[in-house]
């Protein structure tokens, strides 16, 4: 994300911050680099990929993408498919269905057999869409929702600022003792100690969500009065390492959730959050 969405150099709204003259450059750019762990890719209990000569491609606007050897993938588990598809920026591919066994699926892997001159590094590689194997491993860590962006980073820190949530007219959290978590690209989000948050006022819910850099999130509902706000706040019980400090706590965004933080600062001038 740090590269290729948000504030980053490959997105290219934020070109001109940079201390030269991008003017000519592509409005569409490619970065590919060495991925120097194992990446294991799982199908039906079989390993489909498994290789230490990975590449991970950057590409405005999108999300990081790996690109493994075709070498290295599963001859016998490759079956051709008719689809073809056109990217202006890397050329023509074509693609391969998987059957492992029972179980196919199909148009799992793209190829790029002549890409464009400015691509060609894709020779011989193979992208994967993500969530069409079952399961996905750097070195012995499983890799949740896609693969992790190195430029991509999560620091958390103690902060005594007053942070209040809000919703429906009343205080739904009050708290100088959160974590506020900063996330490459995104907004400033605040978790609180739920010693500091009215619980009584949540139910649990059964939505969860990955993150491939904090792990997975669980999510309460919120009910103040007549007004029910599904999933206003989420946590994680067993956060990866970089968000360790934020485990247990809960965090809150949603329409008709005001979050107010106070600067410790000589003005003490209160703020608004940013909307997620």
């Amino acid at each position: 994300m740090s590269l290729t969405l948000g504030p980053g150099p490959l997105a290219f709204a934020n070109r001109e911050h940079l201390n030269l003259d991008l003017s000519d450059a592509p409005k569409h750019l490619l970065y590919l680099h060495d991925v120097e762990q194992r990446i294991r890719g799982m199908l039906a209990g079989e390993s489909v990929v498994d290789t230490t000569a990975g590449k991970l491609l950057h590409e405005s606007g999108m999300l990081p993408q790996w690109y493994l050897p075709l070498a290295d993938i599963r001859a016998d588990f490759l079956v051709e498919s008719d689809t073809c598809t056109h990217c202006p920026f890397k050329g023509d591919a074509s693609y391969y269905s998987l059957q492992v066994g029972d179980r196919l699926v199909e148009d799992a892997i793209w190829t790029y057999r002549t890409p464009l001159p400015a691509a060609a590094w894709l020779d011989g590689l193979g992208g994967f869409y993500f969530d069409r194997l079952d399961t996905w491993f750097e070195e012995d860590d499983e890799v949740f929702a896609h693969p992790r962006d190195p430029f991509h980073r999560v620091d958390t820190h103690r902060t005594s600022r007053h942070v209040v949530v809000r919703a429906g007219g009343e205080t739904v959290a009050d708290t100088t003792r959160a974590i506020a978590l900063y996330e490459t690209g995104l907004s400033v989000r605040y978790y609180l100690p739920e010693e500091d948050v009215r619980t009584e006022l949540l139910s649990p819910s059964d939505t969860t969500s990955q993150c491939a850099y904090k792990g997975t999130a669980g999510y309460r509902t919120l009910t103040v009065g007549a007004q029910t706000i599904v999933d206003a706040a989420w946590f994680y019980a067993k956060p990866f390492a970089d968000a360790s400090q934020v485990a247990g706590y809960l965090s809150f965004a949603g329409t008709g959730i005001d979050i107010e933080v106070t600067d410790n600062s000589s003005t003490g001038a209160p703020r608004v959050a940013p909307s997620p």
